[in-house]
């Protein structure tokens, strides 16, 4: 061949998309082992209880007001009734809930999903009840109100395992469902019509028992609302509109408290309306002007997920991307071998250390379903090295050429698992890395006669042979 040198870039080309089909595919079997357990996580859901949300304790009185309108002239003058439907709510002045999460793991074949029991016992506190009083907007009208229902509502139900309600030091019944035309899951029990009078207040305490998947939410609902929480879960993800004023996370768990002034939220306002209370996590992907306009739409609520910070899919997934970066570094380091130590490697050979390089993420995700993640990097990580390592001793032509090369993949997959557990700082760490083997190929080949290089190739040697013969 006339040009060597080109036909071996060429080559290589040629192999890294190869390779980058190979990666893409490995990115494939990731996403839908993520969907799978995407799956399994909405299966827990449909079958146990879903993601939960609180609001209440509130007190309603769903009322209509009617009044007769006269038409017609003369003898044919009748009287035609019109009517008004409208909702009276009583939002407490204080609001407490103290509460503790008792994690529970479910699992589905491999894959395994967080849910909670969450014990709440929670108080509210209501002053005046005029808001109860129905009022007139055409004089002379008729006014029909039901009784006034205390509720508590939840995001699902079948949640519920246990509710006792106390009214003034007495024990109420609670009915399921709440009356409510927008809030209608969860719990009720009626009141007396004499509440409606009541001017010394009203006191009402709830012990609930309640379990979920993976998410808690919450509607500050009073005109002061605290909210004490804790969990043995050491990773908890706080979203929503407010985050906690105080909150301690050890390796044993969580403690958080939220304390918020109606002064500070339209809650009160939102829930009277009827707004949704959204799910956090829904608008999470979503743009920034799509953000904005769902938390208009949205009743304000803060929440709690109990994510897994070691989500095997996800780390896989992210250790996938590194991969382009893996096999031109290991390319860069088996051409300076060429090129310093005047040896022939075959493009062959650089597509089955290429190929032993993307066997390493298959062997990632498919190890962490069964072991925990950092014992499956480490196995797979060890049987790339050794395996690329005794390959390159016959590849270069000595062990004392295959040794350090493994020596450098082994700290590739050392960085890269650094990298996989950095959160914040995972981008400077990855670029000073990337920046330091740059300066080291720049150093090394800073004498390289480029423009001689393919006249000084055609002495060289094979790496399977012996390399003294050259």
């Amino acid at each position: 061949m006339k040009n060597p040198l080109f036909t071996k870039l060429a080559a290589l080309a040629a192999i890294t998309l190869l390779l980058l089909f190979g990666l893409g595919l490995i990115e494939d079997v990731v996403r839908d082992r993520q969907r799978y357990r995407s799956m399994t996580a909405q299966g827990v859901a449909n079958s146990l209880a879903g993601p939960q949300t609180l609001v209440g304790p509130m007190i309603h009185s769903a009322c209509v007001e009617s009044w007769d309108v006269a038409t017609g002239q003369g003898e044919e003058r009748r009287a035609t009734e019109q009517r008004r439907e409208f909702l009276l709510t009583a939002m407490p002045e204080q609001l407490t809930l103290q509460s503790g999460a008792a994690m529970q793991e479910r699992s589905r074949g491999l894959h395994k999903v967080n849910t909670y029991n969450l014990k709440a016992h929670i108080t509210a506190q209501w002053g005046s009840l005029a808001s109860l009083q129905p009022q007139a907007t055409v004089k002379g009208s008729r006014m029909q109100c039901g009784a006034p229902i205390l509720m508590m509502a939840v995001g699902d139900a079948r949640g519920i395992r246990t509710a006792q309600l106390t009214l003034d030091e007495q024990t109420l019944p609670l009915k399921p469902g709440t009356f409510h035309p927008t809030y209608s899951r969860g719990l009720h029990a009626a009141l007396p019509e004499a509440v409606r009078d009541q001017t010394n207040g009203l006191s009402a305490t709830l012990e609930l028992e309640l379990v979920g998947t993976e998410r808690l939410a919450m509607v500050p609902l009073g005109g002061n609302t605290e909210v004490q929480m804790g969990s043995s879960w050491p990773h908890p993800s706080f979203a929503g509109r407010f985050l906690p004023s105080e909150r301690e996370v050890k390796a044993d768990g969580f403690n958080a408290r939220w304390r918020l002034s109606a002064l500070a939220t339209t809650a009160q306002h939102d829930i009277a309306n009827g707004k949704k209370v959204c799910d956090a996590a829904s608008t999470a992907g979503s743009d920034h002007a799509l953000a904005a306009t769902a938390e208009r739409d949205c009743a304000d609520s803060f929440s709690v997920a109990f994510i897994d910070p070691v989500n095997p899919y996800t780390l896989s997934d992210r250790a996938t991307k590194y991969g382009v970066l893996f096999i031109a570094l290991t390319f860069v380091a088996v051409g300076l071998f060429e090129l310093m130590k005047k040896l022939r490697v075959h493009p062959v050979q650089y597509l089955l250390v290429g190929s032993a390089l993307c066997s390493f993420f298959l062997l990632l995700v498919s190890l962490s379903e069964h072991l925990p993640f950092g014992v499956s990097y480490a196995i797979a990580a060890t049987a790339c090295v050794l395996l690329l390592a005794y390959y390159a001793s016959h590849m270069l032509g000595s062990l004392a050429r295959g040794v350090p090369l493994g020596a450098g993949i082994a700290l590739l997959y050392g960085l890269l698992y650094v990298l996989l557990q950095l959160e914040q700082t995972a981008l400077v760490v990855g670029a000073i890395a990337l920046f330091m083997v740059l300066s080291a190929v720049m150093v090394l080949t800073r004498n390289v006669n480029w423009y001689g290089l393919a006249p000084a190739r055609a002495g060289a040697t094979h790496g399977t042979t012996r390399p003294e013969a050259a």
